[in-house]
């Protein structure tokens, strides 16, 4: 017999019944899995054979993954058939237990299927998965979003997540729209940070196999266009509509988010923002405490990428917003501006990333540990232009690379 805390909590909606995740929710579900190069074990709960979350979980093995799939409520019979449909090289790693107690710890537990329970049985569910969480390990499990007739998995999710959240996704493209909560309870080593690929991310809508738009972008293109349309049908012989309906296409492209090769040396620093490099110089920032910094400042103008992503492989250490001024970036002032900053734990040392008012992104990295690879002037793109590189580590002598 399945127990009880195998079955997440799940309630029929009316009108709609019992929801199911589609092939963009079930991405975002599993991405966690999908972007660890591995090797890794996952921990897939209340599965079907006909689940788009299985097809992503499978579609995201490595050769050296052991993956453990715990079956809904009546279908593992059709489950263990559909497994051992697919050949050997998913049999040797993927494997069907009865029940959650006869899995083990993993480095990934997804529930495949969303929460739709009270706020008490969704914190009993999630109180009894942690007990299959490796050290580090991630939960993803998703819930109905919006005023679901007073369901409280959601909010219990938005509580648990201000706490040991590590990403959240709203999916408004699945029926009905949901919201996917990544959660990690103990720290994660740093050393599982240089394994990630990026992450999924659904508020990403692909415009071409290289450009993407956030969604953002394409709502607030979609007020521009909403306001043309009623300033056409209230001033119908006015031409005031067009100034929204030709602001629609730049305020989209403001929020491109184009796909960027990252550089194969692993040495190698990327720029954290696409724009043209305001400064390279070695400092000291009280904020950062007394360490000498090697800071590459970067000004972002109307017509750059304004999607900033990380320089390197670490975990987040720190967050925080410096409350300041609202100097233009270029000017002087503009140091002590309003800056949200993000820390992160790498194994060359601290890396600070800080986002500041006025269009500037900043980079900062252990002084002695790199070498500048731009000079003021140069135009970068975030995630691919290389901004410096790490020297190599004490005792360690350069490889030749030249014959």
């Amino acid at each position: 017999m399945l127990g009880r805390m195998t079955q997440p909590p799940r309630r029929p909606v009316p009108l709609l019944g019992e929801i199911e995740l589609g092939g963009r929710a079930a991405r975002a579900l599993t991405t966690e899995l999908s972007r660890h190069a591995g090797p890794k074990t996952g921990l897939l709960l209340a599965v079907t054979a006909d689940s788009a979350v299985l097809t992503a979980a499978l579609d995201g093995l490595l050769p050296g993954d052991a993956l453990t799939l715990v079956p809904l409520a009546g279908a593992g019979d059709e489950l263990r058939a559909h497994i051992d449909g697919l050949g050997s090289w998913v049999g040797q790693r993927v494997r069907v237990v009865e029940a959650l107690p006869e899995a083990d710890p993993a480095d990934v537990v997804i529930v495949a299927q969303p929460l739709g329970g009270g706020a008490e049985e969704t914190r009993a569910y999630l109180e009894e998965l942690r007990k299959y969480l490796t050290d580090g390990a991630v939960l993803c499990v998703a819930a109905l979003t919006g005023p679901w007739f007073g369901l409280g998995a959601g909010a219990e999710l938005d509580r648990q997540s201000a706490f040991s959240g590590v990403g959240t996704d709203l999916v408004v493209r699945n029926q009905p729209p949901v919201r996917v909560h990544r959660l990690r309870y103990t720290p994660a080593q740093v050393v599982t940070a240089a394994r990630l690929s990026p992450a999924y991310r659904p508020s990403s809508v692909p415009l071409t196999r290289s450009m993407n738009i956030d969604s953002n972008g394409v709502a607030a293109a979609g007020i521009a266009l909403g306001l043309a349309a009623a300033a056409r049908v209230l001033r119908p012989k006015s031409k005031l509509w067009l100034l929204p309906a030709l602001a629609a296409a730049p305020v989209a492209a403001f929020f491109r988010d184009p796909n960027r090769d990252l550089p194969a040396d692993t040495a190698a620093v990327v720029a954290a923002s696409d724009g043209t490099v305001l400064s390279v110089e070695r400092l000291t920032e009280p904020r950062l405490g007394t360490d000498e910094w090697l800071r590459v400042a970067v000004f972002l103008s109307v017509l750059d990428v304004h999607v900033n992503r990380a320089p390197v492989a670490g975990k987040v250490a720190e967050f925080w917003v410096e409350d300041g001024g609202f100097a233009p970036a270029m000017r002087p002032e503009a140091e002590h501006n309003v800056a949200a900053y993000t820390v992160l734990d790498t194994d060359r040392g601290r890396v600070v990333v800080a986002i500041r008012f006025g269009s500037r992104t900043d980079v900062y990295l252990p002084a002695d540990a790199a070498v500048a690879a731009v000079a003021p002037g140069d135009r970068v793109l975030g995630g691919s232009t290389v901004i410096a590189r790490w020297r190599p580590p004490t005792g360690h002598a350069a490889t030749a690379v030249d014959r």
